[in-house]
């Protein structure tokens, strides 16, 4: 009996074995990997296009002698300056837990932001002033917050510096001349400009603003920003284009400039290193 039993158990597990060697062997699936986190620490480069606007005034206002004597100021000028900007930019993220970050970001920019206008003319002059931002550029410092692992909320401010031409002329009501002290002026033809002037300046101020960026892929990013910048203000002197009597020292005024502030609004793209 003992026997029988023995063979029986022997005969089933070698049934059992080669019941298992034919079944199919389950392949092995290697877990997916977990994705890393988007690190927005490192440098980055990249270009931008945008548009600025804003309106600043002109005061004409008597320097010298024969043009405090003659008494009427010419009239303040208003105008709008507005224009496309484009440029490029460079900075380094530092990434200081999963949700803030600090920054420093340089741009340069070609602007054609320019105004002019000419008032209508008072009692001796009618009066033009133009004014045109060459180029600007900024460095600032950012502090974002990341709104989720790719959009970064951002505000920024620092320096701005530029380079800025003004100009300004005045033009006769009715043909005149004056003098005193051996300087004078002569404005012979009614509606021509008998007065004028320019400079050229790099001026320094300001600017502030905030933004959107977005990390469209693993090294692009894109962003959306304003800025307000303020080059401060400026002073060019205009002068008498001909004068009573050889020798005579042309008249003179100042034309004093406010404030040269413009707001900028923005779109770019930046390659992260």
């Amino acid at each position: 009996m003992k026997k029988f039993v023995l063979t029986a158990a022997v005969l089933a597990f070698g049934a059992t074995a080669a019941l298992a060697a034919d079944l199919p062997v389950r392949a092995y699936t290697k877990a997916p990997p977990i994705a890393p986190a988007y690190s927005w620490t490192g440098f980055y480069a990249g270009v931008n296009v945008g548009y600025g606007f804003n309106d600043p005034t002109v005061t004409i206002t008597p320097t010298s002698s024969v043009t405090v004597a003659i008494a009427q100021p010419p009239s303040p000028v208003s105008y709008d300056v507005q224009g496309v900007l484009g440029g490029a930019q460079i900075g380094y993220n530092w990434q200081l837990s999963p949700n803030w970050l600090i920054g420093l970001e340089a741009d340069f920019q070609g602007s054609n932001i320019k105004g002019s206008a000419t008032t209508p003319p008072n009692i001796l002059f009618s009066t033009t002033a133009q004014q045109k931002v060459e180029w600007f550029g900024t460095v600032r410092a950012r502090l974002g917050v990341l709104a989720t692992e790719k959009l970064l909320v951002f505000a920024t401010g620092g320096l701005a510096y530029g380079s800025v031409n003004d100009s300004a002329s005045l033009a006769a009501t009715g043909g005149f001349g004056a003098s005193i002290f051996n300087n004078s002026i002569s404005c012979p033809v009614a509606g021509v400009v008998c007065v004028t002037g320019s400079r050229t300046k790099v001026q320094a101020g300001y600017s502030a603003g905030g933004g959107l960026e977005y990390a469209a892929w693993q090294n692009v990013s894109v962003k959306a920003e304003y800025l307000y910048v303020n080059l401060g203000s400026g002073n060019a002197t205009i002068t008498a284009l001909a004068t009573l009597a050889p020798g005579d020292t042309p008249g003179t005024y100042n034309a004093h400039f406010s404030d040269l502030d413009f707001h900028v609004v923005r779109v770019g793209a930046n390659w992260h290193f």
